[in-house]
């Protein structure tokens, strides 16, 4: 075989055995990419996304579209091809597959706490969207989640109202614990409960709960430090003047949670928020109306620009990420609460884009 043929053969044998090589191995990372986007103010899988009854709404025009971000399953495992193609492409990121899955976390585990977050962001919108607006939100202290094996599985559930601990009320979910660790383990504890599906009934027929019950344990030692617990996560319910529904499937985590508290604002405000105008944005929020900072804030802006959206609300702690690479023709408005939302929104509304506060890279 001539020298040349032989060289260019090798070549061509070496080029597909890394070829194999780059398809066969797996890397440890994933890919993030922009996700879908939707409006808050319209309907999705034909219904709307927001649903409020026992209250005066308003069909306004315009967007306050949620954003997402698309990423590889927990279980999927990228190989050197596509995690090059990833770190060339502009409009994806590839980041340690730990990042977004820890090694600690099973993915039950993981979807169980996205889909929390998801229900704490829909009910902290609610919460931070009618103090705004006046309304008066009551709260009571519950049962959150049970421990499996505890002295509280079975006996104690998730969503019970917790009204007082060995006699003594009980105003906010750290008291819980404090009254618990007053005792030593395998000591006695009693708690006056009202049975979820009681609390419930009485809120959908706003009536008082007609029934409470004594629930006695016996606490049992912490992991570590030995201190006495009985297995359960206080926090806290809301109680609402009138019913709010957001109807989102297929989605988790907690940074709609701005989208969604201006998503109510706008449906109770006659004449709207946005003047018309194809708003986007991300961030969690609190009860107060606090917003706080996402992941992947820079898959999102993408997506929103690729949906339409001219101006993009940004925490203002992922600002300088978000700045680094804004996308053509989208503006980046930074926000640090509901309030400054509300009042970007009034300059976008009546076209004062100069004086928008705006993200910068620095």
């Amino acid at each position: 075989m001539p020298r040349r043929t032989a060289t260019m053969l090798a070549s061509l044998l070496t080029l597909i055995a890394l070829l194999c090589a780059g398809v066969l191995i797996p890397v440890p990372y994933a890919e993030m990419s922009p996700g879908p986007t939707v409006n808050t103010l319209g309907d999705h899988g034909g219904e709307p996304v927001l649903q409020i009854s026992g209250q005066e709404t308003y069909q306004n025009s315009g967007h306050l579209n949620m954003t997402t971000v698309r990423v590889t399953g927990s279980q999927y495992r990228m190989n050197l091809i596509e995690a090059v193609y990833g770190w060339l492409s502009n409009d994806d990121l590839v980041v340690p597959h730990s990042t977004l899955y820890p090694d600690d976390k099973s993915p039950d585990e993981l979807n169980q706490e996205t889909a929390e977050e998801f229900s704490q962001s829909q009910e902290s919108a609610k919460v931070a969207a009618l103090k705004h607006l006046h309304f008066t939100v009551g709260s009571r202290v519950v049962v959150s989640t049970v421990v499996k094996a505890s002295p509280a599985e079975g006996r104690l559930h998730a969503g019970d109202v917790i009204k007082a601990v060995d006699g003594t009320e009980v105003k906010q979910p750290g008291d819980v614990a404090k009254l618990v660790t007053k005792h030593r383990p395998g000591q006695q504890v009693s708690f006056r409960v009202i049975p979820a599906k009681e609390a419930a009934a009485a809120e959908k027929e706003k009536r008082q709960p007609r029934t409470e019950e004594t629930v006695s344990l016996v606490t049992a030692a912490a992991p570590g430090d030995k201190r006495a617990i009985v297995g359960i996560q206080a926090g806290t319910a809301h109680t609402f003047p009138f019913s709010i529904n957001i109807k989102l499937a297929d989605v988790g985590g907690p940074s709609a949670g701005l989208m969604f508290a201006l998503g109510i604002v706008d449906k109770l405000t006659k004449g709207g928020l946005t003047g018309g105008k194809f708003v986007a944005g991300t961030g969690t929020i609190d009860d107060d109306g606090k917003v706080g900072p996402i992941g992947g804030v820079e898959m999102k802006t993408l997506g929103a620009r690729d949906k339409g959206a001219r101006y993009f609300l940004t925490p203002k702690d992922n600002c300088a990420a978000a700045a680094k690479d804004t996308p053509s023709g989208l503006t980046l408005v930074k926000v640090d609460s509901l309030d400054d939302a509300l009042k970007a929104l009034a300059k976008i509304r009546t076209g004062d884009s100069a004086g928008l506060p705006r993200c910068t890279a620095g």
